[in-house]
């Protein structure tokens, strides 16, 4: 059976582009094309497609109905595919498509869709429960990681840059304190500040040492 598609953007050489990188392409149907939230959100109601191919900003408020869209059949129709077309590589909008998951979304970016074959390559994953994140996006996210990580590890003093390098190396607390010329007690101060500071709060199946471990690990220049 064909994948059953339905499109919506409001910008009309972006639909039309769409269209015809979709038109006569195998395993894949277009049952209709939308302008707006109200009219894809109807239309997914009485088409029941498979995949919803959406822009991120559209009538009638021009923000982020793509994104909600997108929340709202997670919760509604959980196996329906959802591929997002946006012009913008931002964190902010992949982290919000995928925080419930990476399963039947895809994040693409308009500038970079060469050719149908990798918009339907898209739809055929999404549809089958798969994902599909442009490179481009990726990059970003691992980048602001990062500066999240090195943000993090930035609050740290000195002394308590040292003592998480001793973590880092597996060392006990005896063992900080002295290579550190500190108390035990003191090490372990550090160390309870340290955790508030990365945000390390104690759970039952997590070991907060080795977390502190890989973000020092991670953010590698800002903790030497």
């Amino acid at each position: 059976m064909p994948i059953r598609t339905v499109i919506a953007e409001d910008n009309l050489l972006v639909r039309e582009g769409v269209r015809g990188l979709l038109s006569g392409a195998e395993g894949i149907e277009l049952a209709g094309v939308f302008e707006d939230l109200p009219g894809v959100q109807e239309g997914i109601r009485t088409l029941e497609p498979d995949v919803v191919i959406t822009d991120i900003r559209m009538p009638p408020g021009g923000s982020d109905e793509g994104l909600r869209l997108a929340a709202q059949l997670r919760v509604e129709r959980p196996h329906m595919g959802v591929v997002v077309l946006s012009q913008y590589a931002e964190p902010e909008y992949a982290l919000a498509l995928l925080e419930d998951g990476a399963e039947g979304r895809a994040y693409l970016l308009k500038e970079r869709l060469f050719d149908g074959g990798e918009l339907v390559r898209a739809v055929t994953a999404v549809a089958g429960g798969g994902s599909v994140i442009d490179p481009k996006v990726v990059d970003v996210l691992i980048h602001a990681h990062r500066s999240s990580q090195d943000s993090q590890l930035a609050q740290l003093t000195p002394r308590e840059h040292d003592v998480l390098e001793q973590i880092a190396q597996g060392r006990s607390n005896a063992a900080a304190a002295r290579e550190l010329f500190l108390s035990e007690r003191a090490v372990e101060k550090h160390i309870g500040v340290i955790f508030s500071k990365l945000g390390l709060f104690e759970e039952a199946d997590v070991n907060r040492r080795v977390k502190a471990t890989l973000l020092y690990l991670a953010g590698g220049d800002a903790a030497s």
